[in-house]
């Protein structure tokens, strides 16, 4: 485990601490805009130093807000990649009950008029 020894991308270092599931997954995630560091987006080649603010916006809106106290370059199990950063994320809202959902046969067609109007009422429409 290499510890503030020189530079570290900020794709490795999301990926180490298991941010992301995979390296892959953390370079794409710095090319859509997902993550900014100090506030500004960055490329996945970004170097990281201790102390900067790292945001990782997820899926689902939820956004991840990490200051990074250690510098990894290999990824870690669980309780060590805890230690490398401190999570000021805000509390994830709570999940919704159940969604409501529309079920129809298979192979009934499209819906009718009635049913779309139906639909509309159930997802909160008129």
């Amino acid at each position: 485990m290499t510890s503030d020894e020189g530079p570290v991308r900020v794709d490795a270092w999301i990926w180490s601490v298991r941010l992301t599931k995979t390296r892959s997954l953390a370079a794409a995630a710095c090319k859509a805009g997902h993550v900014r560091v100090n506030g500004d987006k960055v490329k996945p080649a970004q170097v990281l130093r201790t102390g900067d603010e790292v945001r990782v916006r997820e899926s689902g809106g939820y956004e991840r807000v990490v200051v990074v106290s250690r510098l990894v370059r290999k990824r870690l199990g669980p309780p060590a990649a805890v230690e490398c950063y401190v999570d000021n994320s805000p509390p994830r809202p709570p999940r919704e009950e159940i969604l409501l959902v529309a079920i129809r046969d298979r192979g009934t067609g499209r819906p009718t008029k009635r049913d779309r109007r139906d639909l509309e009422r159930l997802h909160g429409g008129r």
